[in-house]
């Protein structure tokens, strides 16, 4: 119960800084809004990236999404370093409070920013006319696959901070990141489109998985391969929060 309160009262203490400045949140919401209205609309005549029966912009939205998310997660160790250097992060974790605790909080944190993401995505589809199933079921499951990726990607973040230590060097390797994640993912083309060697690289990227189970409940309805999604991604959150948990006091030595 003292883990589940600590994890209740980060997540309410990050929620109320976004509550009280959400400048982030519209600036970030730029970005996949360009990805749709330039990118996909310009590919949206080459039928070989969509399935037979999709257009490229009923492709790419779910692929937008997931994106969306991954660069406002990825991000989110700048956030970790900032508190340390203002002091806030050293007091939290003198706190009684388990570091797993801390550490899922915070995570929790990014993930309404995600969620913002995911409404923003979902808006821009109904104005642009982008025809995606919007089953209240699948569209909690687009949420709670948000939520995951957040968490997921967020915890990652955390690591690198805990080792890279300072604002400027997270700033880089997220740049670094960010772009090669997304592309080497089913995001814009599908896998088959791929070279060889990329395909390994999409396989064993979490992104993916994301974007799979994002078009299944989004566009085609068919969910045999969500379990298969939801179990890699799973796996993938468990492991980066617990390596971020045993690692993040690294930060304040």
């Amino acid at each position: 119960m003292r883990s589940i309160a600590s994890v209740v009262t980060v997540a309410e203490m990050e929620a109320r800084k976004i509550r009280h400045d959400s400048t982030e949140l519209w600036m970030r919401a730029i970005q996949p809004a360009l990805w749709l209205l330039i990118f996909g609309e310009v590919l949206n005549s080459v039928k070989v990236l969509a399935p037979a029966g999709y257009s490229y912009m009923q492709y790419i939205a779910p692929g937008v999404l997931a994106q969306s998310v991954l660069f406002v997660a990825i991000f989110y160790g700048i956030t970790i370093v900032w508190e340390r250097d203002v002091g806030l992060l050293t007091k939290l974790l003198s706190t009684p409070s388990p570091r797993s605790s801390i550490v899922i909080g915070k995570a929790l944190a990014s993930a309404v920013r995600g969620v913002f993401q995911a409404v923003v995505i979902f808006a821009l589809s109904l104005l642009l006319g982008i025809r995606l199933r919007f089953d209240p079921l699948d569209v909690l499951g687009v949420f709670g696959i948000v939520v995951m990726l957040s968490m997921c990607f967020s915890s990652f973040s955390m690591i690198l901070a805990s080792f890279l230590k300072t604002r400027d060097r997270m700033m880089g390797i997220g740049q670094v990141l960010t772009m090669p994640l997304f592309f080497a993912s089913s995001a814009i083309y599908p896998i088959s489109l791929m070279p060889y060697w990329l395909k390994y690289v999409a396989y064993v990227n979490p992104l993916s998985y994301v974007v799979d189970a994002m078009r299944s409940l989004l566009l085609t309805g068919d969910y045999s391969s969500v379990p298969l999604d939801l179990g890699a991604l799973v796996v993938a959150t468990v492991f980066f929060v617990g390596v971020a948990s045993v690692v993040v006091k690294r930060l304040v030595q």
